[in-house]
This record gives C-alpha cells, structure tokens and sequence, in this order.
C-alpha cells in the first residue's frame, strides 16, 4: 500500500513543474477519433481537460464529428461520398453537418465536460465570425478553408473562467453560407489566433513511426525543417500528410509546439502535458 502511494505522491510531484509551466497558457486541443466514440477513453480525455482547466491552464477544445455526421445521413437514407478522404458536401449534406455538430456532438461535450465539474461553453464557428471560410474546390462541394478568424468569442470565454468547446463550422464569406472545415485545420487556425502554447492533435495513431507496422519506431520529436525529407521517403504519408501541414503551420506562426497524440491511449493529453515521459510526436521549430 505505501509503495502505491508514494508513486502516486511521486506522479503528483513530477506533474507540479508543468502545471506551473502552462498555468495562465491556452492550450488547443483537436479531438476526434477513436476518442470520440468510446466510452472510455471519452470519459478519459474529458477528465484530462476539466483538471487542466482546473489548474489554471486555459484549454480550448475543438472537435469534429465525421462517424456522427456518416450515422446520421445513414438514419436519413443518404449515402456518404468522399473525394480525396474529405466528404463531399452538398446543400442537404451541408445541413445535416451543422445540425450534428453545432447541436448535438457540441453539446453532448459541454454536458460531459459541467458533469465532470468542467464550466464548459459550446461555440461554433458561425459566432460571431470565429471561423471565416472560403470554398476549398468546387469537387469537395460545401468544404471550406478556413482564411480568417476571429478568436475574440473564445478569449472572452476564457476571461470569464469558461472552456470554450468549438464546433467546425464556419461562417462563408464568398457567397455560401456556411462551409463544413476540417477540424485538424481549424484547430490550427485558432491556436495560431490565440497565440497558444501547445496544440494537440489527437488521432488513432501512435504519432510519426520510421516504420508503420511497428510502433517502437516513433519519433518523438521533429523539426518543421524535416518534414519535406520525412514525406519524400514516405515516413509521412496519406492522411497523415494534412495533419502534419497544419502542426508546421501552427508552429511556423507563433505556437510553441505541435503534438500528433495517440487518443487511444487513456489520459494521454495528462501523460503528455504533465510527465517527463510525453506520448506522441512533438513538433518544433
């Protein structure tokens, strides 16, 4: 029993310099994935964000919802369509989107968040002009780039001892009224807008691996200077490829670091901002 408690004493111990470190500092995190829907690791990540807000660190969440989005225009009897892994996105398509994620998915994440003890608030990026977008290509339909934002709703959340949880859909300013953006690109966008300390991207995967098919090989840190070698000898590819282009943007602009974090592992985003050890890879200047 007294060897129990004295590692749990020693975790607490080693957490308190990072606490101190990011006490007063936003940080961004993406959350989507495999811990969106499980329960457990849903539970997990929300007890991580609603400590650290308790701490003093601002945290500011940003989501998707692309399984909810797919479940409901199945209930609807519409058929997903994909164009270069991002959803093709028609009018009625468009609506069933802001419906999910601005109604449902957002405040599903604001309740889980207040009954954890959380004093979460749900934003999306229609609020006053938060997240102001443009269409990405005619072939994706309604699929926005995300050219302005406006960060001011979130600081004011912040100020008053809110978290703000931000759902990815943006205001047009081209014509179209509203554009479906992709969550690892806004999340980005707005930490770039909050000048935030860390951004986390949480995604399926490990982080960056030298080899795919074996998890031991991954790289713990990286340097935006690397990336183009990495992606010529294919240690970056795919899907992984965007994900990376908005980690080298945020911190080309002003975030300190970037982190693609396995959101299967439990209490990951603790592990990585509280510990000596981090999980995933982290992305430097």
């Amino acid at each position: 029993m007294s060897d129990c408690l004295s590692d749990r004493a020693q975790v607490l111990a080693e957490a308190l310099p990072y606490i101190q470190k990011y006490s007063g500092k936003t940080v961004v995190v993406k959350y989507g994935g495999n811990a969106m829907i499980s329960e457990q690791l849903r539970q997990a990540v929300i007890s991580d964000i609603v400590l650290l807000s308790l701490v003093g660190i601002h945290v500011v969440v940003v989501h998707g919802g692309g399984p909810e989005i797919s479940q409901m225009l199945q209930r609807l009897g519409q058929t997903s369509r994909f164009v270069d892994g991002l959803r093709y996105t028609d009018e009625q398509t468009m609506d069933v989107a802001q419906q999910v994620l601005c109604g449902k998915v957002n405040k599903d994440l604001v309740g889980l968040i207040n009954r954890k003890g959380g004093r979460a608030v749900g934003l999306c990026g229609l609020d006053d002009g938060l997240l102001q977008a443009t269409q990405l290509s005619p072939a994706y339909g309604l699929v926005g780039r995300v050219d302005e934002v406006n960060p001011q709703p979130v600081l004011d959340c912040l100020e008053l001892g809110y978290l703000p949880v931000v759902a990815t859909v943006a205001q047009g300013t081209d014509g179209n009224g509203v554009y479906n953006v992709n969550a690892d690109t806004a999340a980005a966008k707005l930490a770039i807008a909050l000048k935030a300390s860390r951004l986390l991207l949480l995604t399926d995967v490990r982080g960056l691996l030298t080899d795919p098919e074996d998890e031991g090989t991954l790289i713990p840190t990286v340097r935006a200077s690397e990336i183009p070698g990495l992606i010529k000898d294919g240690v970056i590819q795919g899907g992984m490829i965007p994900k990376i282009d908005c980690a080298v943007e945020a911190v080309r602009s002003g975030v300190n670091s970037a982190v693609i974090l396995d959101g299967r592992i439990p209490h990951s985003i603790l592990i990585e901002l509280l510990s000596d050890k981090g999980l995933g890879t982290m992305l430097t200047l």
